[in-house]
């Protein structure tokens, strides 16, 4: 795999395709990776001793690392 944590990334396939974002994980034996913000599902919990209310969450899933490109920065290039 050779995208790797903290790398620039597009979304190019699925709901959030356009959308660029940047990697926080990779799950490497499921050739997956997470990115910031992007491909957010909702999560329901229980509450418990951690979460005395419970309710609906937000949270990153991790995509395909085949439906994300690497973006380059062009800063340095004239």
């Amino acid at each position: 795999m050779k995208i790797k944590v903290n790398d620039q990334v597009e979304i190019i396939a699925g709901k959030d395709k356009g959308k660029t974002g940047k990697v926080i994980k990779t799950l490497r034996k499921k050739d997956k990776v997470v990115v910031e913000g992007l491909n957010l599902v909702k999560k329901h919990q229980k509450p418990n001793n951690a979460n005395e209310s419970g309710g609906i969450f937000d949270i990153e899933a991790p995509i395909h690392v085949s439906n994300v490109k690497k973006v380059e920065n062009k800063k340095g290039k004239n």
